[in-house]
């Protein structure tokens, strides 16, 4: 058979008619300019904001990780998400209730717990106030807890949200919720979202990149950073900060940087070959993977070693290079967001606090993680602000959700500690465009309920997007006879206007 007639076989009326989706007009608006990839719409334009919507050679030229415009001009230019996976206790870190210090250790209201699910409460379970001490801070006079002394120094840097919700009780669920938009797997993150749209100002680095601490992965795994049905290219990149920074990207024994560029050169060939052939967006995108991972070979090395900071700068920070800390993790986002990566995501394990033993109560181990933390986050916002980088980076802090204003009590456990608490959280930002000093929302008086400018997860999420430039309910990507969008496919995602600059 010949391969023209092998070709033809290939491509089914469904694959022939998603590449085509402009019509006759478009297949010849399409020649014209040399390619016929899949498209991609964001605002009604074919391919991300900004991009030329063609593919083949044009891309190779291209790249899909080029700088492009947003919807609109931007307050943030780029984030680092603080994420502490597990969810730390806004009971005892943000949200004081003397109410609930004052009713410490009686019976819990009934509606509190009835007709409620909680991962572990059984039983009449009873309230439980917080042992440690809170202070109004700064000029703006948020509330900050004793535990977290360094953070309360920058009280007037933040816009603190104490009236987060979600609907998901579990890590996973809650984790995938808050990052992809859907409780379930196979969505693209929301830093791809952002990398997706508004590429990378470096072409030497990745413009997405994951740092891990707390000796594991959050619950969800690799799917908080994952592609979805988006371009490959766009994923998040794991980076570590002990041994080679990123797995596999050195050149394996016997192989020098001359046969690697003549290797990838061929292969180049061949995928465009097949690019050219099939029109399979992802071939070009394992092209352009390839190209990367060799230009991250001479890059990465260098702005992953902290050691060529300042003895001054690794204190600031309380880093010490060679161990994975969050510190060191807070410092090389620094230097990341400097060398103009997109979206840098830290996740810190270890916040989930129940109380079965002194390894996870809020007595011993809050306090740790608190010392864990407490510094660099303070660290790196001045860090930013001192170098101009402030206003144009979107800080942001949390869990996946929060935890009850109960003793969880396990198995009649001794230990203080709380349950997961879909109902009210919170989550503080720093620059990116946010208004500075704002206390945003309330709980009730016991902390359960949000009582006012309750805020979910949508609207979280389509902040974020319209600090970055973006209207969420344009940006999107043809996904089986829809637009898929971050924020999910009904109105509910909202701008929260009040918490903008």
């Amino acid at each position: 058979m010949e391969l023209s007639a092998q070709t033809l076989q290939a491509v089914t009326r469904r694959h022939f008619l998603q590449h085509c989706q402009v019509g006759l007009g478009g297949i010849a608006l399409s020649t014209l300019l040399g390619g016929s990839a899949k498209t991609a719409r964001a605002g009604g334009q074919t391919g991300p904001p900004g991009s030329s919507g063609s593919a083949g050679l044009s891309a190779k030229k291209i790249g899909p990780l080029v700088p492009k415009p947003p919807h609109f001009t931007p307050r943030a230019k780029r984030v680092i998400y603080l994420h502490m996976a597990g969810s730390p206790s806004q009971l005892d870190l943000f949200d004081y209730k003397p109410e609930l210090v004052a009713r410490n250790g009686q019976p819990c209201p009934d509606a509190f717990f009835k007709n409620e699910r909680f991962a572990f409460i059984k039983g009449h379970p009873k309230l439980l106030g917080t042992p440690y001490g809170f202070q109004q801070c700064g000029q703006s006079g948020q509330w900050i807890s004793e535990l977290l002394p360094q953070v309360a120094s920058i009280a007037d840097q933040l816009t603190v949200v104490r009236s987060m919700h979600t609907d998901q009780f579990n890590h996973a669920p809650a984790q995938l919720l808050l990052h992809t938009g859907f409780p379930r797997l196979g969505w693209p993150s929301l830093g791809t979202w952002a990398t997706y749209g508004l590429g990378t100002e470096s072409q030497d680095l990745p413009g997405f990149v994951v740092l891990i601490s707390g000796g594991s992965t959050p619950s969800a795994g690799k799917s908080l950073w994952g592609n979805g049905f988006l371009p490959g290219v766009y994923q998040g990149v794991q980076c570590r900060s002990v041994g080679d920074p990123i797995l596999f990207v050195s050149n394996p024994p016997g192989m020098s940087p001359a046969v690697r560029r003549q290797s990838l050169d061929a292969l180049a060939d061949l995928n465009q070959m097949q690019a050219e052939t099939f029109g399979d967006p992802e071939t070009l995108t394992r092209i352009e993977q390839f190209e990367l991972a060799y230009r991250m070979q001479a890059s990465v090395p260098g702005v992953m070693d902290i050691t060529r900071e300042s003895s001054e700068t690794l204190a600031f920070y309380g880093a010490q290079p060679g161990k994975p800390l969050f510190a060191n993790n807070c410092l090389l986002a620094r230097r990341l967001v400097e060398q103009g990566v997109r979206f840098v995501q830290l996740f810190d394990y270890g916040w989930d606090h129940h109380g079965t033993s002194k390894g996870d109560d809020i007595v011993h181990a809050l306090p740790r993680k608190c010392r864990d933390v407490d510094q660099p986050i303070a660290a790196l916002v001045r860090d930013l602000k001192q170098r101009g980088l402030l206003d144009e980076t979107l800080v942001i802090w949390g869990g996946e959700f929060g935890r009850t204003s109960m003793n969880e009590k396990r198995g009649g456990s001794k230990f203080l500690g709380r349950d997961h608490h879909p109902r009210g959280f919170t989550m503080f930002f720093a620059g990116g465009g946010m208004k500075p000093g704002l206390s945003h929302g309330a709980t009730d008086e016991l902390g359960y309920f949000p009582v006012e400018d309750p805020m979910g997860i949508r609207e979280l999420q389509a902040t974020i997007l319209h600090l970055l430039g973006f209207d969420a309910r344009r940006l999107s990507f043809p996904l089986q006879g829809l637009n898929a969008r971050l924020i999910g496919p009904t109105e509910e995602g909202q701008v929260r206007t009040a918490l903008l600059a």
